[in-house]
């Protein structure tokens, strides 16, 4: 956890050096403790924490390794969570000087390294004992912010789907609303068949009512953002059935609607001057007699038919609903986020969120915005030549390709089809998931995206 300074009085000093900084260092140091640093083969690695013992047994102070950066003024959040996982307990607080962007950053990742999921726990993981002094020039209010934020988010992913099926995001969604003062309708039933009917055909095999999550913070004559959310609960693949294996990390086929909650959550709590709206169409794509079938058509929000050309390919086409929804009030800025295909793990692997845009500059806007905050995103072309891939013979459009390649740039082509009118759109195909633990990720779900897009929109609007 943060304290403010006044609190910390007397903490412990803590260094950051990097492997090129240490010999200086190391030099400007009382003997007694270059001596430790040397008994101990302290070279500075990365992540590595060293205590520098008192003569009485205490710890006079500690230093986190850098590895291999330039200096203390590149250190990431990352640098920060390992601080607070591996320090022993105490009050500590920087004695290296950071610039403030890297020092609210390194608060931050110090937060995150305390993040602990324990719902289903009889012996809760405890949560690391070590406190930080609020650094200088560290925006703390932000760090909380964002840290509490991310870790709703991935609360929500973690949640098993026995544990959180369209009901229960919807009631997340609702409990944001109030929270904030914001305005929240669910669309369900025969509404939701009429409204958005690709929404209502994908939830329909589920005895799990499927749904269409509409929140609105209204603001006269700001800007106008909204987000989109996929919030498939649980994917068996439908008819097209997944694998077993396939089918293990599927609670977390919900992660781009989570993400969207947290970013929502993040503007709010630090009052962005925009107008927000969030549409996260919840269903659950299950396998009955009631399930949509391959070769299905439906017509959909926007009026294009579709031929179901794989159930497994749900998420493109709830996304579409919202998508059409959300783009007949042309708002400034949308933004969808969904956990959507293999394919862009394929190419980027794990950690890095596909990014597609309308317009290049965005893109890149959206890229930097990521780098500046260690939340990458990568660009990929929308590159209209694989739009063909999309032709059915007895539909406006099919829902996937009948070849095997480009499949991330042909969904996005898909989402792509929907958005028609607003100037500037971004679709964020990301995997909502840390496959083996690090400080500050733990294995299991991530809130990708949402500082990214949060730092993207504040740059934007102010």
């Amino acid at each position: 956890m943060l304290i403010d300074r006044a609190e910390g009085q007397g903490a412990t000093p803590l260094w950051l050096v990097s492997e090129s900084m240490l010999p200086q260092w190391r030099a400007g140091i009382e003997p007694a403790g270059a001596a430790w640093i040397g008994g101990q083969a302290f070279q500075a690695e990365r992540a590595r924490v060293l205590a520098l013992p008192t003569r009485e047994g205490g710890i006079a102070a500690a230093v986190l390794g850098l590895g291999a950066l330039a200096d203390a003024a590149h250190c990431s959040l990352w640098d920060g969570a390992a601080a607070a996982e591996r320090l022993p307990a105490g009050d500590y607080a920087l004695a290296t000087a950071l610039p403030p962007a890297v020092a609210t950053q390194f608060a931050l990742g110090w937060l995150l390294g305390c993040y602990r999921y324990n719902r289903f726990r009889s012996q809760p993981k405890p949560a690391p004992a070590a406190k930080l002094v609020l650094p200088e020039g560290a925006d703390g209010a932000y760090a909380k912010a964002a840290a509490e934020a991310i870790g709703w988010a991935r609360d929500l992913v973690n949640t098993p789907a026995n544990e959180l099926g369209p009901a229960e995001l919807a009631e997340a969604a609702r409990g944001l609303a109030r929270e904030f003062g914001g305005q929240c309708e669910t669309i369900e039933g025969e509404a939701l068949r009429r409204g958005y009917p690709l929404v209502a055909a994908v939830g329909q095999g589920s005895e799990r009512a499927p749904r269409l999550i509409d929140c609105r913070w209204p603001r006269a004559g700001a800007p106008r953002v909204t987000l989109v959310g996929k919030g498939v609960c649980f994917d068996s693949g439908g008819l097209d059935l997944k694998p077993s294996a396939g089918m293990l990390l599927m609670k977390k086929d919900m992660g781009g609607a989570a993400c969207a909650l947290g970013l929502t959550r993040l503007l709010l709590a630090m009052r962005a001057p925009i107008q927000l709206r969030l549409l996260i169409p919840a269903v659950e794509n299950s396998v009955s007699g009631a399930a949509y079938r391959p070769g299905d058509v439906w017509s959909s929000r926007k009026g294009l038919t579709v031929e179901i050309g794989n159930t497994d390919a749900e998420g493109r086409l709830v996304l579409a609903d919202a998508l059409a929804d959300a783009d007949a009030e042309r708002p400034d800025l949308l933004i969808d986020l969904a956990t959507l295909t293999g394919a862009a793990r394929t190419a980027l692997g794990p950690d890095l969120p596909a990014l597609f845009a309308n317009a290049g500059a965005l893109a890149e806007a959206a890229r930097a915005a990521g780098e500046s905050v260690c939340d990458p995103l990568w660009p990929m072309p929308l590159w209209g030549g694989y739009d063909e891939e999309l032709a059915s013979r007895v539909a406006d459009l099919n829902n996937v390709s009948a070849g095997s390649f480009a499949g991330a740039i042909i969904a996005a082509l898909f989402l792509k089809r929907f958005v028609t009118a607003s100037p500037e759109w971004l679709h964020v195909d990301l995997y909502a998931w840390n496959p083996k633990d690090r400080p500050g990720r733990p294995q299991g779900a991530e809130a990708q995206g949402l500082r990214a897009l949060y730092a993207l929109i504040r740059r934007k609007f102010g």
